[in-house]
C-alpha cells in the first residue's frame, strides 16, 4: 500500500522539519508517493540526504517516473539485508513490509537519537487479511513497549504510529 494523502501531507511536514544536513530513509513500496511527499517536504533544500530502499522491478519503476532531486538515492534491494548498511538517519518512514513487519529491529537501529520514525498503515479501514492484522499489532507492541522511543498514534490516513528515539 502506498502512503495515501493524509499520511503523505503529515510525511511532508516532518521532512521540513529535519535539521540540516539530515539524513531520511524511505523504505518504500516502490510506487515513488512516500519520496514525493518527502521531496515535497523538502522543497527548496539541499543539505539533507534522502535514500529510499525499494526492491526489484518497483526500484527500477520508481527511479525512472520520477524526477529526483539530486540528493535523493533510491537503492534497488530487499530492506531487511540492506538497512544494517545504510546507518542512521533523522526521519525514518516505514511503509513496506522489509523494515516494518519484517525484522522491525533494524529499522529502529537506523533511527538516530532525537531521530523521528514514521510507521504507515497502522489502523487500516479494513485489514486486508488476519496476518496484517497480527502483524501490524505486533509492530504496534514493539514500538510502545521500547524504552528507547517515545511513541504516539495518530489516526491521520491509514494510521500512523509516530516514535522519536530518547535513549541509546
Amino acid at each position: 500500500m502506498s502512503c495515501d494523502t493524509a499520511v503523505g501531507q503529515l510525511l511532508a511536514v516532518l521532512a521540513a522539519a529535519v535539521p540540516r544536513n539530515a539524513r531520511i530513509l524511505e523504505l518504500g513500496t516502490g510506487f515513488g508517493v512516500g519520496l514525493a511527499w518527502i521531496t515535497h517536504g523538502l522543497e527548496g533544500r539541499a543539505d539533507v540526504e534522502v535514500v529510499s530502499i525499494e526492491s526489484g522491478l518497483r526500484a527500477i519503476e520508481a527511479a525512472r517516473l520520477g524526477n529526483w532531486p539530486s540528493f535523493v538515492s533510491i537503492v534497488d534491494g530487499d530492506a531487511v539485508t540492506l538497512l544494517p548498511t545504510v546507518g542512521e538517519f533523522d526521519l525514518v518512514f516505514a511503509d513496506a513490509e522489509g523494515g516494518k513487519w519484517e525484522r522491525l529491529d533494524l529499522t529502529l537501529a537506523a533511527v538516530r537519537l532525537d531521530g523521528v520514525l514514521i510507521v504507515d498503515d497502522m489502523t487500516p479501514a479494513c485489514w486486508e487479511t488476519e496476518r496484517h492484522r497480527l502483524k501490524t499489532a505486533e509492530v504496534r507492541d514493539r514500538l510502545f513497549s521500547d524504552s528507547r522511543f517515545v511513541s504516539a498514534e495518530v489516526t491521520q490516513g491509514t494510521g500512523v504510529i509516530l516514535s522519536t528515539r530518547v535513549r541509546s
